[in-house]
């Protein structure tokens, strides 16, 4: 582990030498609170207002005409921010779309991919995953009339918190018809060895996908380097979309021929998609897994915020984010909180390149000193039964506002301040 030291100047030294400090003034921080939720939902950008006012006024001025006369023309707008984001993720210009949500994306995907075949018929997933994407792996086995139970193979966790890429492979045999993993975990952060997996898959004949939602925006991905056959996402954590925000996938250019599973009418080919036939002729690109009309309020702020990204690049927003991570977890272990009277845990792998950009911080009061941190005006994030996850956010926070929270924590602890609050888990933390 990096060597930092522990008081408050020296994290302002670290904060004055920030190469991407510029940027954490374009966006809207909420006063005086310390956020640390950006791998739930990010906040909103000047860059992302200035998107979202912009398509407002164009709609204001131009009314139906914005379909072909704004600037991009709304008719291909989602391509087009597909375009400008594919460059994050490694991927050609024509193979990332951005569409629908997060859960439509992966039905729509895995539809397209699973065909279960003889002794290939099952699914590889994983235990820890995000329960949406089980719930929707499930749904797509028994529409093929198979039984999850049987056919849902979930890859099992050592130790509660992380996977091991060996098992993972282990489970790759050949009754295997699909795979489908996280790119990081969103308990623990951990981040999958996406191209030694996807190497490993084909070696045994199986496509594999990915969901990244808790790594694009944080971690450079190289999908095309990768093979990675799809992948999809939500835009809503690190890309700083806004609330629900209109999510993305990635197909593999080798797979434009496939039929979508769920084919709609922005998924037929532009040039010929007003000519109004009953027989479907999908575009060859991502943007043939389209299935309705973009939500183009949604996808306006992405268009400042990829200004962003850009300017900043991946590379360094990964450098830093991980600093910031390698940051918190020295604090933790040598101001003693992972010690007697403290007793934090730290769930998320200690080794850089195998986490994502967020810490997972375990206690047996996780819950009451969540709403103890709230209190105190700092947001961080609690997941069931006993994980404060922090998310420092290359693009806004500081270490110093991560000294901070770690003085925070600490004193929670020692004044007994979390012993006030029950147990009462909250909807939405």
């Amino acid at each position: 582990m990096k060597r930092f030291k522990t008081g408050k100047e020296y994290a302002q030294i670290l904060d004055k030498e920030d190469v991407l400090s510029g940027f954490r003034q374009r966006f809207y921080l909420l006063p005086k609170k310390i956020y640390m939720d950006g791998n739930s939902l990010g906040l909103l950008s000047q860059d992302a207002e200035e998107g979202l006012h912009r398509m407002i006024d164009q709609w204001k001025r131009l009314g139906i005409n914005g379909w072909l006369e704004a600037e991009p023309p709304w008719f291909g707008y989602a391509e087009e921010l597909g375009k400008r984001q594919a460059a994050l993720v490694g991927a050609l210009p024509e193979e990332v779309v951005m569409t629908s949500s997060t859960t439509v994306n992966l039905h729509a995907l895995v539809g397209t991919f699973y065909h279960p075949q003889g002794k290939r018929k099952k699914i590889l997933a994983d235990e820890l995953n995000f329960p949406s994407d089980i719930y929707a792996l499930k749904s797509q086995i028994e529409s093929k009339g198979y039984d999850p139970e049987r056919d849902l193979v979930l890859v099992k966790s050592r130790d509660g918190r992380t996977l091991e890429e060996e098992d993972i492979v282990r489970a790759m045999d050949n009754e295997i018809a699909l795979i489908l993993l996280p790119g990081v975990l969103y308990r623990s952060g951990q981040l999958l060895d996406m191209a030694y997996l996807s190497k490993k898959a084909h070696e045994k004949g199986i496509p594999i996908g990915f969901d990244c939602s808790h790594s694009v925006g944080a971690v450079p991905h190289y999908f095309d380097r990768w093979d990675v056959d799809f992948a999809f996402w939500c835009n809503y954590k690190y890309m700083n979309n806004g609330p629900g925000g209109v999510a993305s996938l990635f197909i593999n250019k080798k797979h434009f021929s496939k039929k979508p599973s769920l084919a709609g009418w922005w998924g037929y080919r532009k040039d010929k998609q007003f000519n109004m036939s009953l027989d479907f002729e999908k575009a060859n690109n991502a943007g043939g897994w389209q299935i309705g009309t973009p939500h183009l309020l949604s996808l306006a702020p992405l268009e400042g915020s990829l200004k962003i990204f850009h300017e900043a690049g991946m590379e360094k927003i990964r450098e830093k984010s991980l600093n910031l991570t390698s940051y918190l977890i020295f604090l933790l272990k040598e101001l003693g909180l992972t010690d007697s009277p403290y007793h934090f845990s730290i769930g998320s792998p200690l080794e850089e390149e195998r986490r994502g950009g967020h810490v997972a911080i375990e206690h047996d009061a996780a819950a009451r000193i969540n709403k103890a941190l709230k209190d105190r005006g700092i947001i961080p994030d609690f997941r069931y039964p006993n994980i404060i996850r922090l998310a420092p956010v290359a693009l806004y926070n500081t270490f110093y506002e991560l000294w901070q929270v770690v003085e925070a924590l600490k004193e929670i602890i020692e004044k007994g301040e979390h012993k006030k609050y029950g147990d009462v888990k909250e909807a939405v933390t």
